[in-house]
């Protein structure tokens, strides 16, 4: 952001605002349908719905263990994509801050996170949800092929010409050496990404930092935060420093492959 007349906006800093963290589906189903470049959402069209339903059985003191937050769906375009999701919510970060900037270049400070969520598939739509993305992943990895046909059909652009042998083997050795680890890797879509992932566990349950890296060629950090999201590392026992999807959706995969 660049703050043209060195001005910002605080009125709203003390507002609490929420944030969540989604699969990249649902981010795209929570965005207003037919929403062109020059109109803008209307303030009253809902997108979701947030349904806090709290225990009474539970000690009022014991606040993160009553209250459990689950996330509808409420649009009529999402096609296949599950309505429900759970929230699991923490208070254990960073103190951060809402931004926002106008196309005048004006700044303003639109309220402070107080609430942290992590979204998930509710467990009546893991297996939805867990097929969903396994189509995702064998749609990305295929690979489309083209036909095209070559109008001038005798060949005579494809003969070797004199120097042409020359100059390939002297191209072949102006070849960039093998990326080593300090080579900078470029990042993959987050969604694509995951659902590689989910495809090389779903052939080999436990992998390392490292395999990883040499599987994907990803950054390291960029790996971690997926590793993060996705699965839980094992500290001990036979696959000490692996890593292992989480159950919820080591599950998906067991149900899918019987």
């Amino acid at each position: 952001m660049e703050n043209k007349d060195g001005h910002l906006e605080t009125s709203k800093a003390e507002r609490s605002m929420w944030l969540m963290k989604c699969p990249g589906l649902v981010s795209r189903s929570l965005r207003p349908p037919h929403l062109s470049s020059s109109s803008s959402p209307s303030p009253s069209q809902a997108v979701a719905k947030v349904i806090l339903s709290i225990d009474p059985c539970v000690s009022n003191e014991d606040n993160d263990s009553s209250s459990q937050f689950t996330m509808e769906l409420v649009g009529t375009e999402t096609g296949d994509v599950p309505k429900r999701y759970s929230m699991d919510m923490t208070k254990d970060f960073v103190t951060m801050s809402v931004f926002s900037e106008t196309s005048q270049g004006k700044l303003s400070v639109e309220g402070k996170i107080i609430n942290k969520f992590d979204m998930r598939p509710h467990d009546e739509n893991i297996e939805k949800y867990g097929k969903l993305c396994r189509e995702r992943t064998n749609k990305s990895m295929s690979k489309s092929r083209q036909i095209q046909v070559i109008d001038n059909d005798n060949g005579t652009h494809m003969r070797p010409m004199p120097g042409m042998i020359i100059a390939a083997i002297v191209n072949e050795k102006k070849k960039a050496p093998t990326k080593t680890s300090d080579t900078k890797r470029t990042r993959r879509d987050r969604g694509e990404m995951e659902d590689i992932m989910f495809k090389l566990f779903e052939r080999q349950s436990n992998w390392t930092l490292r395999q990883l890296i040499q599987e994907t060629d990803q950054p390291e950090q960029f790996l971690k935060d997926i590793l993060k999201d996705l699965c839980v590392y094992n500290n001990k026992g036979t696959n000490q420093g692996s890593y292992e999807l989480k159950p919820e959706y080591k599950k998906a995969s067991d149900d899918a492959n019987p």
